[in-house]
């Protein structure tokens, strides 16, 4: 598993999806720079990447939160505090 942390900018970590190629993203919707909503985005313009399943997680839940999360393509919401078994279910759902 491979962390781009909030030390990176998201172009950073939109490139570094693109050379490593993961399983699944895990998308925190509040970041500097660019928003995730914006790097679901960027992602799913990319051939390359477009495939790979992205989980949208947003600490500050608002009413229309996850509607603007899955228009944006994430595959699935959750918001935080999020329970380890509530994480890893939705990453094996998005895996098979």
């Amino acid at each position: 598993m491979r962390v781009a942390g909030s030390g990176q900018s998201t172009i950073q970590a939109i490139e570094m999806a693109q050379k490593e190629q993961p399983d699944l993203i895990l998308m925190d919707i509040q970041m500097p720079v660019m928003d995730g909503l914006e790097a679901i985005h960027r992602i799913r313009a990319i051939p390359d990447i477009q495939h790979i399943p992205i989980i949208a997680l947003t600490a500050m839940a608002m009413p229309g939160d996850e509607e603007r999360c899955l228009e944006a393509g994430a595959d699935t919401y959750i918001s935080k505090p999020v329970g380890i078994h509530t994480l890893l279910t939705a990453a094996e759902k998005q895996l098979q």
